[in-house]
C-alpha cells in the first residue's frame, strides 16, 4: 500500500489530516523522528498559525535536513496550508526566513478584505500541475488564511486564486508540492488532489537512500 509519513513538528491538524490521507488510499505513519525520513514513500508537511513560530518549531524538530535531502533525492512531498507558505523565502507575518525551496516572499491581504479570507474560492490552473488532474475548470477549495504568495513570485506552475489579488493556491515543481487550503476541508476536491499525490507516489520509481 501507498504510504505517507506525516509529518509531526508540534504544528497542524494531524488527525484530520491522517484521515483525508487515508481516505485517498494512503497508509499513514504519523512521526516526530526525523529518521523516519529515510523510509519514507511520501512526505506530508502540515502547519497553520504564525508563520515564525511554525517555521522554529520546524527547525527545532530536525527535520528540515533529512527532508531536503530526500527532496533532492526525488522524494514526493506535500506542504500544506502553512506547511506550504514555509516552502518559500519568507513572509510578512515575521523575520525568520522560510526553507527557500520556492521563489517567493508571502504578503498580507489589502486592506479593505476581511482577514483572513475564510471562504470557497475557485481554482484556476496554471501550466502543468500534476495534483490537479481531473478537476474541472470551476472546481473550488476552503480557505482559511490571511497571508498569501504573490502571483509574481516566480513560481512557474500550480493554481492561482483572486481575493482581492491573485496569489498562487497550489505550487508545483518537480516532486515538491503544496496546497495553501487545507484538501481534508474542501471535500471532492481535496480529495481528488490527495489522490492525485498518491498517484504520482505510485509512478515515482523507487529512491534509492
Amino acid at each position: 500500500m501507498t504510504s505517507a509519513l506525516l509529518v509531526d513538528y508540534g504544528s497542524g491538524n494531524l488527525r484530520s489530516a491522517a484521515k483525508a490521507l487515508e481516505r485517498a488510499g494512503f497508509e499513514v505513519k504519523v512521526s516526530s523522528t526525523p529518521q523516519d525520513v529515510e523510509t519514507a514513500q511520501s512526505i506530508v508537511i502540515p502547519g497553520q498559525g504564525h508563520f515564525g513560530q511554525v517555521m522554529t518549531e520546524f527547525k527545532q524538530s530536525g527535520f528540515e535536513g533529512p527532508i531536503r535531502e530526500a527532496l533532492q533525492e526525488g522524494l514526493p512531498i506535500l506542504g500544506i496550508c502553512v506547511g506550504m507558505q514555509l516552502l518559500f523565502e519568507g513572509s510578512e507575518e515575521s523575520s525568520m526566513p522560510g526553507l527557500g525551496l520556492l521563489p517567493g516572499f508571502l504578503k498580507k491581504f489589502p486592506k479593505g478584505y476581511a482577514v483572513p479570507q475564510m471562504q470557497w474560492n475557485t481554482l484556476q490552473r496554471v501550466g502543468d500541475c500534476p495534483i490537479l488532474e481531473g478537476l474541472t475548470p470551476d472546481a473550488m477549495a476552503y480557505f482559511v488564511h490571511s497571508y498569501y504568495v504573490p502571483e509574481e513570485s516566480g513560481v512557474q506552475s500550480g493554481a492561482l486564486t483572486d481575493y482581492g489579488v491573485p496569489f498562487w493556491s497550489v505550487v508545483s515543481q518537480g516532486n515538491l508540492h503544496g496546497t495553501q487550503f487545507h484538501p481534508e476541508k474542501s471535500q471532492a476536491v481535496g480529495l481528488q488532489i490527495l489522490q492525485n499525490f498518491r498517484a504520482l507516489v505510485e509512478a515515482q520509481a523507487p529512491v534509492s537512500r
